[in-house]
């Protein structure tokens, strides 16, 4: 009985997000095919492929929502309230650092970033040639990304607790990333700027959003809207430090 309305609510579900999956992607398909047929004037090439891919699209942007709804967002939510019952706040600050080093080693964004700025920067001259540089220097960047994201969130659970200003962090922040960026070679800067965007994707943002507003909501005197958000955008700015940071010890 129980698993047959488990089962019943999965479907509801995931019927509610295959329309609004089907409706996000309408206005992107109808311009593909406006400047296909009026203005290229060509026939779909492989239409039966596209379409079917297509439905893929829909379908595994669907799943994911749905995921996200019964999956990450409350297992995230419950391990911040639990961490904030128990009352270490040095396990709370580990757990941070952890969640948000790993997710963001594991982002499919980052790793194909890295590797294209590992190329770029071979072809500009700033390491030697060889495949195994590649590969070690986007294992760098990555890693140097990943650390700095570490970071933020480590910096953003604080925030919460102590109530610290966001917006002094935020402008902070960036002016000191206008600072590297007139130090830190030519050649790094745009890489840098790139990273602090591909780190805020499918793994990451989830489990990160959910540990601030789960915080936030545990939190006596602590608002989910005002305080639980916030962490997401310390998350995309840390990159672009380290990364220039990187260029200015390497290059």
């Amino acid at each position: 009985m129980q698993s047959g309305k488990t089962l019943g609510m999965f479907a509801g579900l995931l019927g509610r997000a295959l329309l609004g999956a089907s409706r996000d992607l309408g206005p992107i398909v109808a311009v593909i095919a406006l400047f296909q047929g009026l203005v290229l004037r060509q026939p779909f090439p492989e239409l039966a492929t596209a379409l079917a891919g297509l439905a893929l699209v829909v379908l595994g942007l669907a799943l994911f929502v749905v995921g996200l709804d019964i999956g990450l967002f409350p297992f995230g939510e419950a391990l911040a309230e639990d961490f904030a019952r128990k009352g270490s706040l040095v396990w709370l600050l580990v757990f941070a650092f952890a969640l948000g080093f790993g997710t963001t080693v594991a982002e499919p964004a980052l790793i194909a970033v890295t590797r294209e700025g590992a190329l770029a920067v071979q072809q500009a001259g700033l390491i030697g040639p060889g495949e195994s540089r590649i590969a070690s220097y986007a294992l760098i960047l990555r890693l140097t990304v990943a650390l700095a994201v570490g970071l933020a969130i480590v910096l953003g659970v604080l925030r919460i607790l102590k109530g610290w200003s966001l917006p002094r962090i935020i402008v902070s922040g960036y002016a000191l990333v206008m600072l590297l960026t007139i130090f830190a070679p030519e050649e790094i800067v745009g890489l840098a700027y790139d990273s602090g965007g591909v780190t805020t994707s499918t793994v990451t943002v989830p489990l990160v959003t959910a540990l601030g507003v789960g915080l936030a909501r545990s939190i006596r005197g602590r608002d989910p809207l005002t305080d639980g958000f916030g962490l997401i955008a310390l998350a995309s700015l840390t990159p672009m430090l380290g990364v220039m940071g990187l260029g200015l010890i390497l290059h």
